[in-house]
């Protein structure tokens, strides 16, 4: 770059090299499975595969498509990102435009904020938060997943900072055309906070879609696990009555190893293509999220 010195420029080359390096030492996890996944179940077994596939094959995707536990678990996961997204989304909204308020038009603000706030510290333990879901009624149904995490504390703390942030003008504007809150919320604040809305809808998506350990506890029956607490089963547990399902030759393209292998890039695959599409909003969002307190 033009004006830098020799130094600088050096810095800037090794510092790249090391981000690089550490990306790369992020995802090899991730490549070493896939080439588990597209690899024969020999290959798999002597050790062959790295970050590679050796012996390509379809055939574990091919096995694992065709079982339909992993689709009633994909089924049941959709499920609880569209439904826990969309109420924590709007109870974020709901919660965070009265606490962005100064206190002379909120006066009970401080105590409401600091009641939020508590609970990002202290919870009541795993045992009273089980005795509440079910006490509800809750258990074994898709809102036993959704309701126990529909308010989101970090989330609303991010957006009201955002919120505070915007121009007060734009609020006494809309006052003085007889605009009331719900208008301005939804006309005003909704419109112009996408980057703050987009962190926290990249947030919850990743939540719901990675939470494993309440499907486990709060489903009765494995047809209704969301997907990581099924692939959980899964990996912990050496499932092999597959093999009564498969010839000879097949077992020589997949195994155990393999199909495991599947299953955890195709859990993966659904998040890993939504969060490019969010990400240019997710540095700004919590930035300026996190600047005022």
């Amino acid at each position: 770059m033009v004006g830098q010195t020799a130094g600088a420029k050096w810095f800037a080359r090794i510092n790249a090299l090391f981000l690089i390096g550490l990306a790369l030492l992020c995802v090899a996890p991730l490549i070493h499975i896939a080439a588990v996944s597209f690899s024969s179940s020999s290959a798999v077994m002597a050790g062959w595969v790295k970050f590679w596939p050796v012996e390509f094959t379809l055939q574990s995707y091919k096995f694992v498509l065709t079982r339909g536990e992993i689709w009633s678990s994909m089924g049941v996961t959709v499920q609880r990102v569209i439904l826990g997204s969309a109420l924590n989304l709007l109870i974020t909204l709901l919660v965070a435009y009265p606490l962005s308020k100064e206190s002379t038009l909120f006066k009970a603000r401080t105590s409401y904020a600091w009641i939020f706030f508590f609970t990002m510290l202290f919870s009541g333990g795993l045992i009273p938060w089980y005795m509440v879901i079910r006490q509800a009624g809750l258990l074994d149904s898709i809102w036993a997943l959704v309701l126990p995490g529909a308010v989101p504390v970090f989330n609303i703390v991010l957006l009201l900072n955002f919120f505070r942030q915007l121009p007060k003008e734009m609020e006494e504007a809309a006052f003085m055309d007889g605009a009331g809150h719900w208008t301005i919320l939804w006309r005003i604040f909704v419109p112009v906070s996408m980057p703050a809305m987009a962190t926290i809808t990249l947030f919850a998506l990743v939540w719901h879609w990675n939470s494993w350990f309440d499907g486990l506890i709060l489903m009765n029956r494995p047809e209704h696990y969301p997907l990581q607490s099924y692939l959980q089963t899964v990996i912990m547990q050496r499932d092999m009555t597959f093999i009564q399902h498969l010839t000879r030759a097949e077992l020589m393209t997949v195994s155990d190893r393999t199909i495991k292998a599947a299953q955890i890039l195709i859990a993966t695959l659904p998040i890993v293509l939504i969060y490019p599409f969010l990400q240019k909003f997710f540095v700004k969002g919590i930035v300026i999220g996190s600047v005022k307190g």
